[in-house]
This record gives structure tokens, C-alpha cells and sequence, in this order.
């Protein structure tokens, strides 16, 4: 397998070279490092480090629980580019409550050469809580995406990890286009392995609007609620219960290993599935830390 390749599937992509911008060039590799601590007045970013195309403008304090640090990671370029190369590191320290989302969609833009790809490492101490909840993914024409997050939580860590796929430019009629979009998420925990998810979508080998695949839909989103040290059984009541009246199709059922509860929802629009996971945000946020999710306020 090639060195750069991130999978199997990915092999060919990673010998084509970039025209422009060699992967690994400037402003191709970016980095976000993310830290949070306790102190006396609640959760503190105690270090970030960005690199274009990441930007962030410290922290924000209106989530609904008094001791959350919210971050909006901001982007100042138009979207993923092929070669693009992102690692995203936050850390939560001991009994610290910290929520990171992006201010906007993440655009992956269509691509001749190469591929894009991100790979995310999340922690959570002890006692620790972190929400991670971007704003959608859209996969323009012809993109090449490949999405890894690790999530590591000690013991008495919970934290909530979302993600929703919007498959092109839907205003503009353009449904599926995308190459291939490839995202793993593992959570481990004090024990070891908790649960490990792969989405692999290739239109142009398997419809994607088939039977088993998205039926009917056209947008896709999943809401991990991680706790290994809560009831799973009563948690995946509450947050079916949440989700089973929403416009877009969504159901909750338990991950394996006694490690929590995954939500997956079905929509034909971004909003209506975010809408259906923020519901769910809703009651996991209210039984993990006693407060409600935040409003979708970016500002």
C-alpha cells in the first residue's frame, strides 16, 4: 500500500501527484490542537495551536452549563482541496466540560488528483465531558474524502460525538457525485476497544439510494452518546424516545460493550436530520451532565 494511504481503497488516489500545491506543502497540512483544564471558574482553553486552514478566536461562554468552554473552529479558505492533509488533536483534562463545533459546513471540494483526508484524536480525563459536534460535511463532485476520529475515554468520561453527511450541492441538484467518502470512528475505553464504525460510500459502485444502503434519503447523520459507566439500556430508551416523533427517520439502539448509544437519522434535508441528532444532543446532554444541549448560536 502506498505510505500516504490512508486505506486500501485510497491506494490509487495517493500516487496521482497534486498540479498545484503539493501534498505536504504549506497551507496543505493543516493542524489544530485543542486543551482544556478545570480551574476555579469553570473549563479554560490552557493551549491551542492552528494552522491555516484552521482558525479559532478563543472561547465562548453561553452553553447552558455554567462550567462548558465552547470553541468554533473558523475557516478562512473555501473548503477541503484535494492533497489537503487536517489533524485535529483536543484534549479534555480532569472533570473539564468543553463543547467544539465548526462555525460553518465543511465544503469538500471536487478533485482530478490525490484525495482529502482528516484524522481526529479526541480525549476525555477523568470525570471529563466533551461535546463534538461540527456543523455537516457536503461532498461536492468527484471529491475523494477519507475521515478517521479516535476517541479516547477514561473512566468516568463521557462525551458526545455527531457527524452528518450532506452527499453534494443539493439546491443545485447535484446528489451523489462524490468518488468515495470513507470515515472510521473507534472509541476506546480504561478497558480497551469500545466500538469501532465504518461508513464507506461509493456511488458509482453501489447506489447509495438502494435498500440497505439510504433507501430513499438523501442525507445521513450519526449521534455517538459515549458513556461506559452509565445505564446504556435506559439511555437508549430516552434518546429512541426523542428521535421517534422527528421529520426526518431516526432511530437509537445500544453500542457494544455496554459503551453507550449511537443515533443514526435519514433526512432528504441537512436540517431536518441535524434537527433529529440535536434532539437526541438534547437528552443525552441532559442525562450525562444535567443540561440541556446548546442552541445552534455560532457567535
Amino acid at each position: 500500500m502506498a505510505a500516504d494511504a490512508p486505506h486500501p481503497s485510497f491506494e490509487g488516489y495517493a500516487a496521482e501527484a497534486v498540479p498545484q500545491a503539493a501534498v505536504g506543502s504549506p497551507g496543505k497540512d493543516g493542524v489544530l490542537k485543542l486543551c482544556f483544564e478545570q480551574s476555579a471558574r469553570g473549563t479554560a482553553l490552557v493551549e491551542d495551536y492552528a494552522t491555516v486552514p484552521f482558525h479559532i478566536s478563543g472561547t465562548l461562554a453561553h452553553d447552558p452549563h455554567p462550567d462548558v468552554a465552547t470553541v468554533f473552529v473558523q475557516s478562512p479558505t473555501g473548503g477541503v482541496a484535494q492533497g489537503d492533509r487536517h489533524d485535529i488533536d483536543v484534549a479534555i483534562g480532569s472533570n473539564a466540560l468543553a463543547h467544539v463545533s465548526t462555525q460553518s459546513s465543511t465544503k469538500v471540494q471536487s478533485m482530478q488528483h490525490n484525495y482529502a483526508a482528516a484524522n481526529t484524536t479526541l480525549t476525555v480525563g477523568p470525570g471529563g465531558h466533551l461535546d463534538y459536534v461540527p456543523e455537516p460535511t457536503i461532498l461536492h463532485a468527484d471529491s475523494r474524502y477519507h475521515v478517521d476520529l479516535t476517541l479516547d475515554v477514561a473512566r468516568d468520561a463521557t462525551a458526545i460525538v455527531s457527524d452528518v453527511v450532506v452527499p453534494g450541492r443539493l439546491a443545485r441538484g447535484e446528489r451523489f457525485e462524490f468518488e468515495r467518502y470513507l470515515s472510521r470512528v473507534r472509541a476506546d475505553g480504561p478497558d480497551g476497544l469500545l466500538f469501532e464504525d465504518t461508513t464507506h460510500l461509493t456511488p458509482e459502485d453501489t447506489a447509495a439510494k438502494s435498500p440497505g444502503v439510504l433507501g430513499e434519503f438523501d442525507v445521513y447523520g450519526s449521534l455517538f452518546a459515549i458513556a461506559p459507566d452509565r445505564d446504556t439500556d435506559t439511555l437508549s430508551d430516552t434518546l429512541h424516545a426523542a428521535v421517534a416523533d422527528c421529520q426526518a427517520r431516526a432511530a437509537a439502539t445500544a453500542l457494544p460493550n455496554e459503551a453507550g448509544v449511537v443515533v443514526r437519522a435519514l433526512g432528504n434535508r441537512a436540517e431536518t436530520t441535524q434537527a433529529a441528532l440535536h434532539s437526541a444532543w438534547d437528552q443525552a446532554r441532559e442525562t450525562l451532565v444535567d443540561a440541556p444541549a446548546p442552541s445552534g448560536r455560532k457567535y
